[in-house]
């Protein structure tokens, strides 16, 4: 018996984003309840720095790749691939160099977070490049349940091994910094192994190195001035409160994964939607689109923000465990629930931006976040002395990206901000009638006649 719906790309991308998420959990919680709370500060800020690292590779080259290589015939995709690992092995290699000649410093500071990004960042950074190059290939061939086959490997992987530190009584921050660098090691050896494409990279051509670089260089400020904005809070916290504070404010924003869940999924899938329809020269499709996903998107999202609000204890407890309870880590979940309402439309706005080839705007815009979210972080942290001042930073970006982003918008599609919630209740209603009746057809399938 099987339910209709579940084997297609959303279902898989989702499943991906789902394990990703969950694995993302089980490790921040053996990282919470086994480590003291300034080394899991100083954990999470390393990995945001990965985090902007990688994010330079992924805008430079993620969407480029898709775009390129996807549909092409064997002898373009074989350009196109070997083009693509030229490009992201240089890069990778430009920051693992930048990143080896910080090593002069480590003799004049005595700073530890300092010591340890400079230790780990790099060789972290080049432990992924091979995976990530993989995977977006994979994107590119459509093949999801592979994608989630190499992220479910690498992420039991690391659970393992952080679990064998801990009942060796070995968990310190710089073994687990070494174990999740060695298991990352190990699925890029597999991937490469299964298709990866790397032989092409003696097939590259100037032609095709510029075709990417031209098309992935605003695509890679937008991802990275996004990244800042995902990790400005931890840098800026981490400065101004300490690491025990950044801890927390983890412990607080740890959860918004859920959120972002549904908002991945849509925005990968609807990413190809919107690329097929615009080059049909089909702007109307294109704006329907918009309105649909970020629509059902934000209807979807009321009931699981009020849940949230009201068992946001109940999470942070399962997750930090004793030691958080009595924080503001609760609180502030809630405040980032309520701004998560805002997020589908200034999401989808962008990915619209990006599909119409308006990157230049959409790289504008989330500079424009990036100078407000910064600007209030210190203002809200000065006026609050906790985190709750990230908080109110959070509200004022979105909304300033959300008319920002829609009075651009509008100059090349036409809508109205109403059509997008009205259009959102009408396609939520349509898709749980839907359901209800398939799930009725697996129970029942008599009542099909």
């Amino acid at each position: 018996m099987t339910i209709p719906g579940l084997n297609n790309k959303h279902f898989l991308v989702l499943v991906g984003n789902a394990l990703g998420i969950s694995i993302g959990f089980s490790i921040s919680f053996l990282l919470f309840h086994f480590l003291p709370v300034h080394e899991v500060g100083i954990w999470f800020f390393i990995m945001s720095i990965v985090a902007l690292c990688e994010a330079a590779r992924y805008g430079f080259l993620a969407t480029a790749t898709v775009s390129f290589y996807a549909g092409t015939t064997p002898e373009r995709g074989a350009t196109v691939m070997g083009s693509v690992w030229f490009l992201a092995l240089s890069l990778s290699g430009i920051i693992a160099a930048l990143n080896g000649l910080a090593f002069f410093i480590l003799p004049h500071t005595h700073n530890v977070e300092l010591i340890l990004c400079i230790k780990w960042v790099g060789i972290t950074y080049l432990s992924t490049v091979c995976l990530d190059v993989v995977s977006w290939k994979l994107q590119a061939e459509e093949k999801y349940s592979t994608i989630v086959m190499y992220r479910m490997t690498n992420s039991i992987l690391t659970i393992l091994s952080f679990t064998i530190l801990i009942y060796t009584g070995r968990m310190t921050l710089e073994n687990a910094l070494l174990l999740n660098v060695v298991t990352n090691l190990i699925v890029s050896g597999l991937v490469l192994v299964r298709g990866s494409g790397i032989r092409y990279i003696t097939r590259r051509s100037a032609e095709s190195v510029r075709e990417l670089t031209n098309y992935g260089k605003y695509m890679l400020g937008t991802t990275t001035v996004s990244s800042l904005l995902v990790n400005a809070d931890t840098w800026i916290i981490n400065y101004v409160l300490g690491p025990a504070a950044v801890a927390v404010y983890n412990l607080a924003i740890r959860f918004m994964a859920v959120i972002e869940l549904p908002i991945r999924t849509l925005l990968t899938t609807g990413t190809s939607e919107m690329a097929i329809a615009y080059n049909r020269d089909d702007l109307p499709q294109v704006t329907h689109i918009f309105k649909k996903y970020a629509g059902m998107l934000t209807i979807i999202f009321i009931p699981i923000v009020l849940g949230g609000i009201v068992l946001a204890d109940i999470p942070i407890y399962l997750l930090g465990g004793a030691k958080y309870s009595g924080t503001i880590a609760a609180n502030s979940f809630r405040l980032f629930l309520l701004a998560s309402l805002l997020y589908p439309i200034d999401r989808f706005n962008g990915l619209v931006l990006d599909m119409i080839r308006q990157t230049k705007v959409n790289f504008y815009k989330v500079i424009i976040m990036l100078g407000t979210k910064v600007t209030f972080n210190f203002v809200g942290l000065a006026l609050f002395g906790n985190i709750y001042g990230v908080n109110l930073s959070c509200f004022i970006m979105t909304i300033v990206a959300i008319v920002y982003g829609n009075y651009q918008l509008r100059r090349c599609i036409r809508y109205k901000f109403t059509d997008i919630l009205r259009l959102g209740y009408k396609e939520v209603k349509l898709l749980v009638n839907k359901k209800v009746k398939d799930y009725r057809l697996v129970v029942n399938p008599a009542s099909k006649n």
